[in-house]
């Protein structure tokens, strides 16, 4: 690991930085929509154009990368969202903020495939596995120091605003400077919907439910946080807490993963998010319920974005593997725009508790299919199932393809492991 931190060091830095950058305005906008007199309603359409935009971003930035280079691509979607950062505060419109988001999450989304490319190629096939822990923790960790630099200022001004912009632009340097060769790049064709549904019908609709449980934890926290009467610490902790909790049971998750029939997995892991909603939407009242609510959703959740990759993976050959990934990061971003919206609906419907009951809902019926398709099909067996590999779901389709190819990796060296003993 030492080894490869030495390395890549510099490309962990950036992604830190763009990170904490993504992190806070996220919660910030939250915040400040409700100091600007937002309705939830307007605020969902706001939160929901991050998730357009990084579909669109995830899409295109591939052909814009291969017309124009790495370098060009990185720099010039950077100077974009520091300039968004900016302009967020001078003109406080939720429709001004919608086509900002829009942007935002197109060139987020560009960045993200232009850093994880670069941080891919720096890895060898005995570091892959440390540099995609490396990257999922430098993630989470970002995210989490964000909520914390929400408390440096008054959010009803401009210098939170400001520091994102800056963290941002500040990224460049280290990944531009790194002494990481450019990457070769090129992505292979998604499989469609269609071919993807018949291979895994649990990993399809597990992704498109998991798409909105995600976008409600990423734009909808602060707002409901905001409309319940916390204080500024107490969003910055509660919105943190879904982090921490993703980042904490990432690793035993995955290693039951490798160890039991990942259905079973799937439908308990999602039962155990689904009643954490359950408590948040009925006891909320209390910040500590919230908290423990916040830490089983996110802890939950985000493993089994992974869980459901490793699954619908167990059921392809490698060589097929990176097409259905892409199809699955696109199901996953259709849910993740749908998120906002059907949990600023269920705000404005049901108060406050509405943020809660959506993810309940999403949970339990994961839950409930994933038992259903237990009855249809046989397990694959153990020793023809790929390696659970952690991923982000914020995280584009190069790193599902780097954590394909360490799960790729891990079945190789179990195989002659196996035939050495």
């Amino acid at each position: 690991m030492f080894q490869f931190l030495s390395n890549a060091w510099a490309l962990l830095l950036g992604i830190l930085l763009l990170m904490v950058g993504n992190g806070l305005q996220g919660t910030l906008l939250g915040v400040r929509g409700q100091l600007e007199g937002f309705t939830t309603f307007e605020m969902s359409v706001v939160m929901s154009a991050y998730f357009v935009g990084f579909l669109g971003g995830s899409r295109m930035a591939p052909e814009m990368i291969r017309r124009v280079g790495h370098v060009r691509v990185f720099a010039a979607l950077a100077s974009f969202i520091s300039a968004v950062l900016i302009l967020y505060p001078t003109f406080t419109n939720p429709w001004v903020w919608t086509v900002g988001r829009v942007i935002i999450g197109f060139c987020f989304s560009g960045v993200y495939v232009t850093a994880e490319s670069w941080l891919n190629n720096a890895a060898t096939n005995e570091t892959r596995g440390q540099a995609l822990s490396l990257y999922m923790i430098v993630m989470m960790v970002g995210i989490v120091a964000a909520q914390g630099l929400l408390l440096v200022a008054d959010p009803s001004g401009y210098v939170l605003f400001v520091i994102p912009s800056v963290l941002v632009s500040v990224s460049v340097a280290p990944i531009l400077l790194s002494v990481s060769p450019t990457p070769a790049f090129d992505t292979t064709k998604p499989m469609n919907l269609r071919q993807i549904m018949n291979v895994s019908p649990l990993g399809c609709v597990g992704m498109f439910l998991l798409g909105g449980v995600f976008a409600a934890q990423f734009g909808m926290a602060a707002v409901y946080g905001a409309q319940v009467g916390l204080t500024l610490t107490e969003i910055s902790i509660f919105v943190a807490t879904f982090y921490i909790g993703a980042t904490l049971l990432q690793y035993p998750l995955g290693w039951a993963s490798d160890r039991m029939d990942r259905r079973m997995l799937i439908l308990i892991t999602s039962a155990v998010g689904g009643m954490g909603a359950v408590v948040g939407m009925a006891l909320g009242g209390s910040f500590t319920i919230l908290l423990v609510s916040a830490f089983l959703i996110g802890g939950t959740s985000n493993p089994l974005y992974s869980l459901l990759i490793a699954y619908t993976n167990d059921f392809l050959d490698n060589e097929d593997m990176a097409a259905a990934s892409g199809g699955m990061v696109f199901i996953n971003g259709v849910g993740a725009i749908a998120g906002p919206l059907i949990t600023g609906w269920m705000m404005g419907a049901f108060g406050p508790p509405g943020y809660f009951l959506l993810m309940a809902g999403l949970m339990i019926a994961l839950s409930v299919y994933a038992g259903y398709r237990m009855t249809q099909r046989a397990s694959p067996k153990h020793d023809d199932s790929m390696a659970y590999a952690p991923v982000s779901p914020s995280a584009t389709s190069v790193a599902v393809e780097f954590a394909r190819e360490y799960a790729i990796d891990s079945a190789h060296d179990d195989a002659e492991s196996g035939s050495v003993l």
